[in-house]
């Protein structure tokens, strides 16, 4: 019988992760089923613990559960505990393993795939759930010359900022008279057709922006196509950590370019 494997979150129809995950068991000769929960708001840990008791194996997290996730670990990485977020869960017994994928996915998908330095650029990371905690500590590590949050609820940036030395954190409306190399949206604006109130001139000469938001032409995007910036979503992030997630729970990391490939092409 097929391991089971599920992505859960609220919304989750639109999810590619099943597709994504059938392909790599396709290529690396694994047998599994992967699904879709979507679970209540306030249902969470109930859905996982259904799943688990159901045979399931290991699930995605998706907003906007990664925070709970974390707290339902039993046991997490030093990624996942750095970021207080999790989105890969893998259930062996009793036991209830969180990592968090999502900043190496980022991290690879905009330096091998799209081919943007990362190192001594200035950064602009939108957002301070638990999409932004997964991505920060990897950011880093890529050397930025600056790396600034901002959120619509300033004080969630700044708290999140506190956390890392050298990142400062605030409001959008304290960026103003700033610009950026690289803006990340890590803000879920884009799935309710909305945009983060960014100032005039936030997109320096040469700027590229990156929505995490997949599938569709985001506002965020629009604009900064509109001020001059190379654009891209988030679907070779969406890959990339989903192949990471597949090699914490099969121990094989499939091969992405040919999936990333048959996406764009869809």
């Amino acid at each position: 019988m097929a391991d089971r494997y599920a992505v859960i979150g609220h919304p989750v129809a639109h999810s590619k992760s099943p597709w994504i995950h059938t392909e790599f068991a396709r290529q690396t000769g694994q047998a599994l089923e992967y699904g879709r929960i979507e679970a209540p708001l306030e249902g969470f840990a109930r859905a996982v613990d259904e799943f688990r008791a159901a045979g399931g194996r290991g699930a995605n997290v998706t907003l906007p559960f990664k925070e709970q996730a974390f707290s339902y670990c039993g046991e997490a990485s030093a990624r996942a505990r750095a970021a207080a977020a999790v989105n890969t869960l893998r259930f062996e017994g009793a036991s209830i393993y969180g990592d968090n994928t999502d900043g190496v996915g980022l991290v690879i998908d905009l330096e091998r795939n799209l081919g943007r330095a990362i190192a001594g650029k200035r950064l602009l990371l939108m957002g301070a759930g638990g999409a932004a905690r997964g991505v920060l500590q990897p950011l880093l590590e890529r050397g930025p010359a600056v790396l600034r949050i901002a959120n619509r609820t300033a004080r969630r940036a700044e708290a999140l900022a506190g956390l890392f030395q050298d990142v400062k954190g605030g409001g959008f409306g304290d960026l103003a008279g700033e610009s950026f190399d690289l803006l990340i949206n890590a803000t879920s604006a884009g799935l309710a057709n909305d945009t983060p109130a960014l100032p005039q001139g936030i997109f320096a000469r040469g700027a590229f922006a990156y929505d995490m938001v997949y599938g569709r032409d985001t506002l965020f995007l629009a604009l900064a196509r509109a001020a001059g910036a190379a654009t891209s979503d988030g679907l070779g992030m969406l890959v990339e950590q989903a192949a990471e997630s597949f090699q914490l729970w099969r121990g094989k990391r499939p091969d992405t370019a040919p999936v990333l490939a048959a996406l764009r092409g869809r």
